[in-house]
């Protein structure tokens, strides 16, 4: 069980993106998915339902994509699920796969699947429409890139002007107005999650230290953990922010804009000078799907630059479809105009990040 628990771990930090940032390498790709790539046929939807995995269903998404595909000629059934159990399900389903499409997790996890032979070839009507180098890095192509979100240290603005504010992670433990200020996590089995961790103990990368971090790295992670509020179960970190209980925390950037009128708070966020680390979430075509007709054309209408355009209209998101950017909502697209991506050493990560959790869990978490 630890060592599933463990490769899991690895998996979903380095999550990645696959713009690693200048003179990063990205981790290898695998090529176990061969043969032709499929592609879509011509005519109109066939009604057939399709189930969809994801773990980007959270904030209406789900319901949403259910009324619009609907109103496409689609009929789907969307599985919501962490992207870990997402991915684990997915491979232990290879042999009798249940889904039809999966979408949401990023370049990492499917990775896994795809190395795991869950996935098959595909080529989307919109391929010539995004940047390849978002998506499957392999010669054969299995996933394809949809939306691109910037993790985040937010805080509560109402409490602290932007010169008051936390100009990086460190500092939240480091300067006293900061401490039991911001929620610290109480598990790591998200990419958000492990994403800030993976910003911060790269900082402090030696060869000779323990799992390749410095003490001082470490340090930092145990002042992380001693300085921070814990994180409540089932208690949203904006509840959070607008009680009172806490001022600061990790988030998605897609999420605030929407969080901020349901929880009726102001939210700003943090532009460390180092940057700040990207995930990029993808869509797959499950392989084995008795439905993979169907199934193609639901991603060549998802992933289309309309209904991207669409999407990031209703949950202020960045598509990585070109066409779909001009779409976006312009605040968006202005932020991540000015966005400085962090520039991380994945491959280091991903070779790292599942004794990095071990190691957290066991002796600074508890």
């Amino acid at each position: 069980m630890r060592r599933l628990k463990i490769m899991v771990a690895g998996i979903v930090a380095v999550s990645l993106l696959s713009g690693c940032g200048a003179g990063a390498a990205a981790p290898a790709p695998s090529e176990p998915a061969t043969g032709p790539a499929a592609v879509a046929p011509s005519g109109p939807p066939s009604g057939e339902t399709l189930i969809v995995y994801t773990n980007s269903n959270g904030e209406g998404r789900g319901e949403w994509l259910t009324q619009k595909a609907a109103e496409a000629g689609f009929k789907i059934e969307i599985v919501g699920a962490g992207g870990a159990d997402a991915t684990n399900k997915l491979i232990a389903e290879k042999n009798n796969p249940i889904a039809d499409v999966a979408f949401g997790l990023n370049n990492m996890y499917f990775e896994q699947i795809k190395t795991a032979g869950a996935l098959e070839t595909f080529t989307p009507s919109w391929s010539g429409e995004i940047d390849d180098a978002k998506g499957d890095k392999g010669a054969t192509k299995a996933y394809w890139p949809l939306v691109q979100q910037a993790i985040l240290l937010g805080y509560n603005s109402d409490k602290f002007s932007k010169d008051e504010a936390p100009k990086d992670w460190p500092e939240l433990w480091t300067e006293e107005k900061f401490k039991s200020r911001y929620e610290r996590v109480t598990g790591l089995g998200t990419a958000t999650a492990q994403l800030v961790f993976a910003s911060i103990l790269t900082r402090y990368k030696d060869d000779s230290g323990d799992l390749g971090i410095s003490d001082e790295g470490w340090k930092q992670i145990e002042e992380y953990f001693k300085n921070g509020t814990p994180a409540v179960a089932k208690t949203d970190l904006f509840a959070r922010i607008a009680s009172g209980d806490t001022d600061m925390g990790q988030m998605p950037s897609s999420i605030i804009a929407e969080r901020e009128k349901s929880f009726k708070v102001n939210v700003e966020t943090v532009m460390p000078s180092v940057g700040v680390p990207l995930a990029i979430e993808q869509v797959a075509l499950v392989k084995g799907t008795d439905k993979k007709d169907e199934a193609l054309k639901f991603i060549d209408w998802f992933g289309s630059a309309e209904t991207q355009g669409a999407w990031a209209q209703q949950f202020n998101s960045m598509p990585v479809n070109k066409a779909a950017a001009a779409k976006a909502k312009p605040e968006v697209v202005e932020f991540f105009n000015t966005l400085k991506q962090q520039d991380i050493d994945w491959t280091f990560v991903q070779e790292n990040m599942g004794a990095w959790v071990e190691k957290i869990e066991l002796e600074y978490m508890s």
